[in-house]
């Protein structure tokens, strides 16, 4: 589409309408989307989309009812429960709806080689929401990276403090297998695609290490299908023994670690911990010629810059202050959606990559089968270049 299609208004979907599905309202806001419709299976679920996006959407059971009834759709935001993902996906794109995918992109690598096959045969336009390539304490450490303040990247190492755990993760589908394949995965999704980005390459080897070392042994179990996240979330759920109404089935493990051997030869790790007090992403990239370190991962925190020799110095030689991300997920929602939108009505280059999704679930993956056998190495399968090429 060229620049003069611009103020078009999209036909949105909303596919799965829980806690995620109220990122669409940016696309409502911006002026540059009507949600028109929402699948989902639950009714309480549908007659919630239907107090947040008007009294006129059209409602259905599942991403096919809609498809299959005519209603007029441009793009579609599926932001339903990960194991979903592969089926809504291929059949939007083959119907030539514009997707945006909430991440991971899928819970398997096959189901996340075949959307991406999908998205190449039919043209339908993939965008996955890996919104943390607009945070601000991310695009901050990635302009020093690029500005050659710190030399060739050689390690990058990155700490989650995963303190709203509880919450999050195991009071619902999070935590079965099944439905997530673990929280390595779903949850470090995110900061495997940064630690990629950051360091300019994919990951090809990986050993995982993990366990269930919490939340395993609360005795207090709810089915919480009737409710969603904001409804039950608490900080005095403290500490985390005391959590109450976890999910009836708990096979994830809540401590996870990984390391990793990218294409460039730069090593990386990760760490994730639910049951953590704080909750914050602490970042380290070491160079040829200095490392860089995040305190604090929203706006107000700082990227530190050490790139002379010294002993033990907290402060580092230069101080650059995180400004932007005040409302934490919300901020780098709001453009990422907006970079969906562009992407949409004007093929506008991105910075989010399917690809780059494809190989951090591809990762995630290697490094959970590792943490369940034993940690033994695991080689991280490349996708078929046929694929890549089309992409």
């Amino acid at each position: 589409m060229n620049q003069g299609e611009t103020r078009r208004q999209l036909r949105l979907a909303v596919i799965g309408a829980g806690a995620r599905s109220s990122i669409a309202q940016h696309a409502v806001d911006s002026g540059s989307g009507a949600v028109v419709a929402v699948a989902d299976p639950s009714e309480a679920s549908r007659e919630r989309a239907r107090a947040s996006f008007g009294a006129g959407v059209a409602l259905f059971l599942d991403h096919r009812e809609l498809l299959a009834s005519g209603q007029q759709i441009d793009a579609a935001f599926v932001t339903s429960p990960d194991h979903t993902h592969a089926e809504i996906a291929i059949d939007l794109l083959g119907a030539g709806v514009a997707v945006y995918l909430e991440k991971p992109l899928a819970i398997t690598v096959e189901d996340a080689d075949a959307i991406l096959e999908a998205a190449a045969d039919s043209g339908s336009k993939l965008y996955v929401g890996h919104n943390m390539r607009h945070m601000a304490v991310v695009r901050l450490m990635r302009e020093i990276i690029q500005r050659g303040d710190i030399g060739e990247v050689k390690a990058v190492w990155c700490r989650h403090f995963v303190g709203n755990g509880g919450d999050y993760y195991f009071k619902d589908w999070h935590a079965e297998r099944a439905k997530s394949n673990g929280l390595l995965l779903q949850k470090g999704a995110h900061d495997i695609d940064v630690i990629h980005w950051l360091a300019g390459g994919y990951t090809t080897l990986v050993t995982g290490m993990g366990e269930l070392s919490v939340y395993g042994d609360i005795a207090d179990r709810r089915d919480n299908s009737d409710r969603t996240m904001p409804e039950w979330f608490s900080f005095d759920s403290w500490p985390p023994l005391s959590q109450t109404e976890l999910n009836p089935v708990i096979d994830v493990e809540d401590l996870s670690m990984v390391s990793m051997r990218l294409d460039n030869g730069v090593l990386a790790s990760y760490q994730q911990c639910h049951f953590t007090p704080d909750y914050w992403r602490n970042y380290t990239v070491i160079g040829t010629e200095g490392r860089l370190e995040n305190f604090g991962d929203s706006d107000g925190g700082v990227v530190r810059v050490w790139n002379r020799r010294t002993t033990y110095d907290a402060a580092g030689d230069v101080e650059y202050r995180v400004r932007g991300d005040n409302g934490g997920h919300g901020d780098a929602d709001r453009l990422t959606v907006a970079e969906f939108i562009d992407f949409v009505l004007n093929d506008a280059p991105t910075e989010t990559s399917a690809l780059a999704a494809r190989n951090a679930v591809a990762t995630a993956v290697a490094a959970t089968e590792s943490l369940r056998d034993g940690s033994r190495p695991r080689a991280v399968p490349a996708v078929k270049e046929r694929v890549a090429l089309r992409l």
